[in-house]
């Protein structure tokens, strides 16, 4: 029994994530602590209040809402997504695109594209123009002949 759980705490992936959350959470105590120390004093000083949010609050009916709290965290939210998505989101989606433009140069595998037989419903090559296993006469898929560069049947 432990050494399967010693197997799955071991694995490649559970060791990443718990990195990635330790290096998250690091992460998210320098915006907060950024966020603290200059976004809310820079916008305390646009606005000539005090800058700190922290202990902002209002009160109804003898009920007390702290919502400078809420402000400081929405700020250190908007700043932590602003930060993910310009660094860490826009470069992996151009790498993916590089990769996506060298994998167009490549040959097209012509039995990878597969369809169903509409008589037997059997998986059968894209171009195929009778199924291998009901033998009945099919149309060829025109998308898979054109990427196979093969001509359409007469």
């Amino acid at each position: 029994m432990l050494s399967g759980f010693k197997d799955f705490i071991l694995r490649g992936n559970i060791v990443t994530m718990a990195v990635g959350l330790a290096v998250g959470s690091a992460f998210t105590a320098v915006v907060t602590g950024f966020s603290t120390a200059f976004i809310t004093p820079l916008i305390g000083m646009a606005t000539r209040s005090t800058g700190d949010f922290s202990t902002a609050s209002f009160s109804a009916e003898g009920v007390t809402f702290p919502y400078g709290k809420f402000i400081g965290a929405a700020i250190a939210f908007v700043i932590t997504a602003a930060v993910l998505y310009f660094l860490v989101v826009v470069p992996m989606m151009k790498v993916q695109t590089r990769f996506d433009r060298r994998d167009k140069n490549k040959p097209v595998d012509i039995k990878a594209a597969l369809r169903d037989c509409p008589r037997c419903y059997s998986q059968i090559p894209g171009i195929a123009s009778r199924c291998s296993f009901c033998t009945s006469e099919i149309e060829p898929d025109p998308r898979a002949l054109e990427m196979a560069g093969l001509p359409a049947p007469r």
